[in-house]
């Protein structure tokens, strides 16, 4: 099976955008193919969202659903409580009974596990344990401080997440066997559905496009459906940056705690790092969630942004905690692991060997224009150690490849070659044009072998052709033109419309050039007349294969000749 996240090989088109947006740089390179690496992935989704051609994929696991279904009788959704700023003017009741219609036994708050989860937070603030709680709400970010910050594991607040606290919730009121499909916007509680409370987690992406596969018209459904269980709370503000603290604070939690929240990852990875859990002489609380803005802009909602809209709903429509109200006291009890991801360090002398293999011998040619997806050659080059990236990655190197097979290319041709701005000044040329137009040609070249930034009208008689074609846009034209005794034939060739253009030149008196015109010649009749031969052999009962073997010798007598 597919892992949360994946790469559709046939798609991808190497822009490398994931490796770009990657905050953890969890992509392998492969044959120009950008794959996911589940060890070092933390499910956040960022690539899913960025990827301009839907490369990355979201593991599809609506079948999942639709199997436990006919597998189990009772089936309940824990509904996230983003489904306020999902499904926008609809009707809870009419949403429920849209997902009850589905063949769903119940739909369930997920809010309610987080008013669980926030109960117990204020009383690990009551304990003291530990001077710095970090929330464990959010599964994304659990997997990076396992992965990549292994020594605030201790730190991490020892509760399962709301929705695990849930699913334990409903099995509690329900029975054990009982089947929970989460739905919500979260791609990272798919790695949550693989324990024993929670069977199948689907994003709103998945829900919507069930209601169209089942033909479900939202406007014409029951209003007298109501949650199961009961209606959450405070629980229902978790899906926006601070709304955590304030489940937490409904609890009274230690008056001098200091609450932060942080929401993206990269906002996240500045608060970890070089964070000193001993030098706070309070309380602290940090909220962290991974997606910017909450997860009201997780990447399985339909749509990202209208952050300001989306927190004003959650707010306005999330229905008031009571003064007072008891918690369930339900053991919710986790615990987390160092799952490090080991960090290579690299020598000088190897990371100067990989910077050799793109071309970057001096220091000045590291551009780190982040073309490659990493934010310096340095860091780039150590990818292309650890076999993360490939050196076609490397855009300057890849110009400088074509540079120079263009320039051997070039500089091999048996006929002259001169490439021109529409300045007529010269970018490149090859030592034949020297040769064929000698006198000042030859005098500059000792200077500059090819003659770059020598302005053509200096160098020839016939510049003006070159002038007219640029001014014109010539995409092909041949000339003959007599010079010194001899006839050059002139190919003038566009490579970039009005402004870059292309000459061969050829001395078509020697004696090779008037061969290769014979040649050409012959196998222009041969080829205008084999259809000819051919059914006059036909006719006549003889092997058209004699008389093309004949043509062919010919053309050949003319080739072994100096």
């Amino acid at each position: 099976m597919n892992k949360p996240i994946y790469t559709e090989k046939t798609e991808c088109q190497d822009c490398y955008k994931c490796v770009r947006e990657c905050p953890v740089k969890a992509i392998r390179v492969v044959d120009g193919s950008a794959q996911v690496m589940p060890e070092a992935c933390i499910l956040c989704g960022r690539c899913t969202e960025v990827c301009p051609v839907g490369a990355k994929k979201i593991r599809d696991d609506l079948g999942e659903a639709m199997l436990l279904l006919k597998q189990k009788s009772q089936v309940y959704v824990s509904l996230a409580p983003t489904f306020r700023t999902e499904f926008i003017g609809l009707a809870e009741a009419k949403l429920i009974a849209a997902i009850k219609s589905l063949g769903f036994t119940g739909v369930s708050e997920t809010a309610l596990g987080a008013q669980e989860v926030s109960y117990s937070c204020a009383q690990l603030l009551h304990e003291g344990k530990n001077p710095l709680w970090i929330s464990s709400a959010c599964p994304s970010v659990v997997h990076l401080i396992e992965q990549y910050y292994p020594q605030l594991v201790p730190n991490i607040t020892p509760v399962l997440s709301p929705l695990q606290a849930h699913a334990k919730m409903l099995k509690k009121v329900y029975s054990d066997d009982i089947g929970v499909v989460f739905i919500g916007p979260c791609v990272a509680k798919k790695n949550e559905a693989l324990n024993d409370n929670v069977d199948v987690a689907l994003t709103f992406t998945d829900l919507r496009r069930w209601f169209n596969i089942s033909n479900i018209d939202l406007t014409t459904l029951d209003l007298n459906q109501s949650f199961s269980l009961s209606s959450a709370e405070e629980g229902g503000l978790y899906p926006i940056d601070g709304g955590m603290i304030d489940g937490v604070k409904f609890y009274n939690p230690p008056e001098n705690t200091l609450f932060m929240s942080f929401s993206g990852i990269e906002e996240v990875v500045e608060a970890f790092d070089d964070l000193d859990v001993n030098s706070f002489d309070c309380p602290v609380f940090i909220e962290t969630l991974a997606c910017m803005g909450g997860c009201v802009n997780g990447p399985g909602v339909s749509k990202r942004g209208s952050t300001v809209q989306k927190r004003y709903k959650i707010k306005n429509l999330t229905p008031a905690a009571p003064e007072t109200r008891e918690a369930q006291g339900l053991e919710i009890s986790a615990c987390f692991h160092d799952r490090e991801i080991k960090q290579y360090t690299h020598s000088k002398s190897e990371i100067a060997a990989a910077l050799l293999k793109i071309g970057k011998k001096r220091k000045e040619e590291e551009l780190n224009c982040g073309g490659c997806g990493y934010d310096t050659c340095q860091e780039f080059a150590c990818a292309l150690i650890e076999q993360k990236a490939e050196p076609a990655m490397c855009v300057s190197y890849l110009r400088k490849l074509a540079q120079n097979k263009a320039s051997a290319l070039i500089k091999a041709m048996p006929s002259g070659v001169v490439i021109v701005d529409e300045n007529l000044k010269i970018i490149e040329s090859n030592r034949r044009f020297i040769e064929l137009i000698g006198g000042d040609a030859r005098i500059v070249s000792e200077a500059d072998p090819d003659l770059e930034g020598a302005f053509l009208e200096r160098i020839i008689d016939f510049h003006e052709l070159f002038a007219k074609a640029i001014k014109e846009g010539t995409e092909v034209e041949v000339q003959d033109i007599r010079r010194n005794g001899k006839i050059m034939r002139l190919t003038l060739f566009s490579i970039q419309k009005n402004h870059i253009l292309g000459g061969i030149l050829q001395d078509i008196t020697e004696p090779v050039i008037q061969r290769e015109q014979i040649i050409e010649k012959a196998s222009e009749v041969m080829r205008k007349n084999l259809s000819t031969v051919q059914q006059i052999a036909f006719l006549l009962g003889e092997n058209a294969a004699d008389s093309e073997v004949l043509l062919s010798s010919i053309v050949k007598s003319f080739g072994k000749k100096d």
